[in-house]
Formats: structure tokens, C-alpha cells, sequence
């Protein structure tokens, strides 16, 4: 992971610094409601600032489809910026086409200065990659730094091109976020287990066949499980099920099969016949699973043997809910297993390493967030990732 050039290999002193960051933060009723993404980004404004830079930021927020609108300005970020840096933050507007008022802006700033520039998403060139628009980017300052690595795997100007125009570097969240990453699956400690949950295969087959070839042992949880189970001649009642996916599962389980790696499917689950908080429940063996009843968790049988097979893991890598955690008591299955990689993470038996927005949620919700190795939040980036595909953020760091 020495391949890419961190802070400490850059001179930073009395620099234009240009940092690609991810302020693409959820807003309601004007107000940001999670501010972590930007929290993790301060580390990265105070190496800067501390050695004279003066900072250059760069983001794109929502989907404004390669025009200005006011909608998705990134103004609204600014002064929660400027709150969690405790250093003002002067916002400049733009169109991305006309720069002149922009680096008129930037040369009046003094030394320690955060200036914040408008969504590069207002420009149809950001999506495309177009060297165009990054030659301009390249034009605001000297260096260039990347601390967005949930925007990593998309191949755009801010994050592709520009790292080629100027000496290039990873930030403080970036790089922690690599090794933390390298501790997963690049060279971690085993035996590796992976919990993939969520809803449907079909969103997850690169990243299962890939899991197969990695990890000593994977748990299939959440919606994702039932097409296992399906594919294995069980009944799965009214639960969500892509039924047409069964020739896939037993492909991926005979991968599985072949490179050794022991796939962990739920042996009793909790059922419900209503799809709502606080529903009737009962639990059942997977092979008794009532017809007109949904899977919504995983059982207290299932709860027990993940956490076995945790306890003899050195690492685990976690993407995706065992059940429908956001009701109440279908949150049992995730939460429980949440506390118990937190405790033996904090006993220094495990490494553990989680990312995806339901991921998150799901340890926020037990309280656990802080308490394993490294929580990613990166959503598409973290999944492309654990498929091993290339992400050219990444990529173009690496070539600079």
C-alpha cells in the first residue's frame, strides 16, 4: 500500500492545495443530518493549515445532471464546514466554465484560507472525465490531494483527471481508509470471515464470487439469504426471494466449494406475516419455514453459530444486515452479532472492517460505530472494492 504518496511525502507550506473532498452529505429541511463524511475530512484541513496552505475545496453534492441548480448548491455545506474545522470557509461560486472570479478569489486569500467551490457536478464534463475541465481544475492551485474515497470509483474529472495535472497525494481520510482496507482483505490477518447481508443477490454476485476466492469463511444473511435457501430446495414462505437467481446461487456455492471457503446460511429464522414494527412473530427451522409467513431475521440458532465462527476469525469484513434492522425486533439478528465483533475488537482479537450506508446505520443504531477497526463510509466505493475491481481514484494516486 506504499504505492500512493500520503501528507508527509508533500510540501505543503505556503501551497495552493486543491482537495477533492466528499461533502455529498444528506440535507433535509436545509439542514445537513450527518455530518461524518465532513468530520473526517477536518484532519486533512488542519495538516494544511497547520504548514501555511491554503486550501482549495472540491465536491460535487446530489445529481444536478451537468447544470447549475441552486438546488444542489454546496453552499449549505459551508458553515458546518467551517463549525467542525473551527476556521472560516469563504464559498465560491461558479459555473465551472468562466474561472476568473474563482482564481481572483483564491489569490486574494491569505495563507491558511478554506475556500470551498461550488458542486463540480454543475458541469456536464465532471461525469465524463474531460480533460478540459480538469486542465481548469488544475489551474486553481499546485498540488493536488484526494480524501474522497466514497467517490473513488467513479472515473471523473475531479477525481481521475486532475490527479494526473498536478503532484498528486492521498489525505489523511484517504489513506487511513486504504490500509484499513489493506487489513481487510489485502493482507489480513486469518482466517478472514466476510457477513454479506442486505436484500437481493442480484446487486451482490460480483462481490460474493469474489468473497469465495478470499475469505476462509462468508455468512449470507438478510433478504440475500432466502435465494440460498431456495436454491437449496427450502421453502421461504412470502419472504423476499429471487427465486430466478437459484442457478447463480449454486454456482457461487460450488466456487465456494472449490476454493475452500465455508458458507454460513441461516438454520432458523424469525418469521412474521406482516411486514411492519413490533409484527407477530415465531421462529422457525429454515426447513419449516410457514407458507404464508415472511423471513424478516435471522433466529437465535443463526445469532449463535455466526458468532462460533467469528470467535475463530482473525478478520472480518461486514457489508450488509442479517434481517430488516430497521424494525424493531428484526433488528435483533444485526445488532446482537454488532456488539459481539465489538467486543472482540476491543479485546484485540479481531480486525474488523465494515462499509455500506445500511452497514453503518445498522452500528450506529447499536451503538457500536466507533468500536470496530475501521468503518467505512463509503457506499459504492467499499462494494466495488470488496468485488476487486480497480477504483481509478485510487488508481490515478497510484500512477502519480
Amino acid at each position: 500500500m506504499a504505492s500512493f504518496k500520503t501528507l508527509e511525502d508533500a510540501d505543503l507550506s505556503g501551497k495552493t492545495v486543491i482537495v477533492r473532498a466528499d461533502l455529498n452529505v444528506p440535507v433535509e429541511n436545509g439542514e445537513v443530518t450527518d455530518a461524518t463524511r465532513i468530520e473526517r475530512l477536518v484532519p486533512t484541513l488542519n495538516e494544511i493549515l497547520k504548514r501555511d496552505g491554503k486550501v482549495v475545496l472540491l465536491s460535487h453534492f446530489g445529481r444536478p445532471k451537468g447544470k447549475v441548480d441552486p438546488e444542489f448548491s454546496l453552499e449549505i455545506v459551508a458553515p458546518v464546514l467551517a463549525e467542525l474545522a473551527h476556521a472560516p470557509v469563504g464559498f465560491v461560486p461558479t459555473d465551472w466554465v468562466d474561472l476568473a472570479e474563482a482564481r481572483k478569489a483564491i489569490a486574494e486569500a491569505p495563507a491558511g484560507a478554506i475556500l470551498l467551490m461550488e458542486n463540480t457536478r454543475f458541469h456536464p464534463g465532471e461525469e465524463k472525465n474531460d480533460i478540459e475541465l480538469a486542465r481548469r481544475m488544475a489551474s486553481l492551485g499546485e498540488i493536488y490531494v484526494n480524501d474522497a474515497f466514497s467517490a473513488a470509483h467513479r472515473a471523473h474529472a475531479s477525481t481521475e483527471a486532475l490527479a494526473h495535472l498536478l503532484p498528486a497525494f492521498a489525505g489523511r481520510s484517504m489513506a487511513d481508509e486504504l490500509l484499513a482496507l489493506e487489513k481487510g482483505l489485502g493482507a489480513p490477518r486469518r482466517p478472514v470471515i466476510a457477513l454479506v447481508g442486505g436484500a437481493k443477490v442480484s446487486s451482490k454476485i460480483d462481490l460474493l464470487e469474489n468473497l469465495v476466492t478470499k475469505v476462509e469463511a462468508l455468512v449470507i444473511g438478510g433478504g440475500m439469504a432466502n435465494t440460498f435457501l431456495h436454491a437449496l430446495g427450502m421453502g421461504v414462505g412470502r419472504s423476499l426471494c429471487e427465486k430466478d437467481l437459484k442457478d447463480t446461487a449454486l454456482r457461487i456455492m460450488d466456487k465456494a466449494e472449490t476454493a475452500r471457503c465455508a458458507i454460513i446460511l441461516p438454520i432458523d429464522a424469525t418469521v412474521a406475516w406482516k411486514f411492519e414494527a413490533e409484527a407477530p412473530h415465531r421462529f422457525y427451522g429454515v426447513d419449516a419455514i410457514d407458507p404464508d409467513g415472511m423471513i424478516l431475521d435471522i433466529g437465535p440458532g443463526s445469532i449463535e453459530r455466526v458468532k462460533a465462527a467469528i470467535d475463530e476469525a482473525g478478520t472480518l469484513v461486514w457489508n450488509g444486515p442479517m434481517g430488516a434492522f430497521e424494525m424493531h425486533p428484526f433488528d435483533t439478528g444485526t445488532l446482537d452479532i454488532a456488539h459481539h465483533v465489538a467486543k472482540r475488537t476491543k479485546a484485540g482479537k479481531l480486525v474488523s472492517v465494515a462499509g455500506g450506508g445500511d452497514t453503518v446505520a445498522a452500528l450506529a443504531k447499536a451503538g457500536v460505530k466507533d468500536e470496530l477497526s475501521y468503518v467505512s463510509t463509503a457506499g459504492g466505493a467499499f462494494l466495488e472494492w470488496m468485488e476487486g475491481k480497480p477504483l481509478p481514484g485510487v488508481e490515478a494516486l497510484k500512477q502519480a
